[in-house]
């Protein structure tokens, strides 16, 4: 296996003097200064969905490999003339795999079958329902164009034609068109692996007894299945005390397990903020204070090597930071390249007043061929998560939506989710 460089220990420091960054810069940021850190191996095609090809694959053979007939018919020396035509029959056929061992010659036709080479002196195929054929002679009419019903050698992929680009996730059809070449293995990139931690007292898990001030841990369920539907590895590591030591182990032990690290809560400046503040204390933390709403400061640093994202405890927000900063993150670090989620301009079903400063995502779904948004902005509304199949993103600079006017909408579905 080959493994890339690792990360600088200053990858996530902004420029001095910066306060509240807009969404766009901090994105670009990120883009510019992330690189892949997983692992180079090669595996066989049975092996390779899902996968990130780690570089380009150059098409070996044509396809098709060489000029066939795409119809089950009888093939000649076109073109045919307009009128009635007979042509005598040569005995034989060519068939898929059974090529015509000879030529046929000007004037003569032969039975071909759908996905046979064309035999030598024969460039057009006609359908064997538009013939009248007996033993020895077939019976047509024209027009008939020269090379009609062939399809000609590499029409699809000439050799050296790129047929899968490097940070490509392979999907079913990737998998027929590089068989269709001769490809048997590709270079892929090592799943990334990515490790999620959820810290706080206060939190317990589903299933179990909660005091008076307790809740139940929300955001590590939520945070494991988005990960492993970005086409990732989730590693759980639990739910952490506000213990310092305990929460230092934690990261060290993540770190030797994972790629990257996600954790939830503790990432500000209060009191039991531990996750900032250990980073803190590594000389690695980079608290963004990010222009978005929902969303409070960022905490990024390195770990033993490993990136953090320090995500806020409200799920609500934790969410919408992971598919906004995190996602098109993680797929930057595990060799697919930056992602840029594919939106939709449509007409809003609400009306909204928005104030300059801060980029703001909305809980929303389409209905109606308009969308809808939830009915409260309030981020400790999970239910509103379930209730969304996606975010409206309203610039930031002040707005004022109305019903019917363009809204840019984001499915869920254009994050992997």
């Amino acid at each position: 296996m080959i493994k890339p460089p690792p990360l600088r220990n200053d990858c996530f420091a902004l420029p001095q003097g910066v306060e509240w960054t807009p969404v766009s810069e901090a994105l670009a940021h990120l883009q510019s200064r992330l690189t892949p850190v997983t692992q180079v191996e090669t595996v066989a095609l049975s092996f390779a969905l899902g996968r990130t090809a780690a570089a380009p694959v150059l098409a070996p053979r044509a396809s098709p490999p060489a000029a066939n007939t795409a119809v089950d018919g009888y093939g000649f020396a076109g073109p045919v003339q307009e009128g009635a035509h007979l042509m005598s029959l040569l005995p034989g056929r060519a068939a898929a795999g059974a090529p015509f061992n000879g030529e046929v010659p000007q004037g003569k036709a032969l039975r071909v079958l759908t996905g046979a080479a064309l035999p030598k002196g024969v460039d057009t195929v006609i359908l064997e329902e538009d013939v009248t054929a007996s033993e020895d002679q077939i019976a047509l009419h024209g027009p008939l164009k020269r090379g009609a019903n062939t399809r000609a050698a590499g029409e699809d992929v000439c050799v050296g034609d790129t047929v899968l680009a490097d940070g490509r996730v392979i999907t079913p059809a990737d998998l027929a068109l590089l068989s269709s070449v001769g490809v048997a293995e590709v270079a892929v990139h090592a799943p990334l692996r990515v490790a999620v931690i959820s810290t706080g007292d206060e939190l317990r898990e589903p299933g179990t007894e909660a005091a008076p001030g307790q809740i139940y841990d929300a955001n590590r369920p939520m945070l494991l299945s988005m990960i492993e539907r970005f086409g990732f590895k989730a590693v759980d590591m639990g739910r952490v005390p506000d213990d310092r030591n305990t929460l230092r182990a934690t990261l060290d032990d993540a770190a030797m397990q994972a790629d990257v690290i996600l954790t939830s809560g503790g990432a500000s400046a209060g009191d039991e903020d531990h996750v900032s503040a250990l980073l803190e204390e590594a000389g690695a933390l980079q608290e963004w204070r990010i222009a978005i709403k929902p969303g409070r400061p960022l905490a990024l640093a390195l770990w033993n090597g490993k990136p953090v994202f320090g995500l806020p405890g409200n799920p609500v927000a934790a969410m919408v930071c992971t598919l906004v900063f995190a996602r098109p993150a993680l797929a930057a670090l595990s060799g697919q390249g930056w992602t840029t989620p594919q939106g939709f301009d449509l007409p809003a079903a609400f009306e909204k007043r928005k104030k300059p400063g801060r980029r703001e995502y909305l809980r929303a779904r389409l209905r109606g061929g308009q969308v809808e948004v939830f009915a409260s902005e309030g981020s400790g509304r999970i239910s509103g998560l379930s209730w969304a199949e996606g975010l409206v993103e309203i610039e930031d600079g002040a707005r004022h939506v109305q019903p019917g006017d363009p809204v840019r909408y984001i499915p869920f579905s254009s994050f992997g989710l």
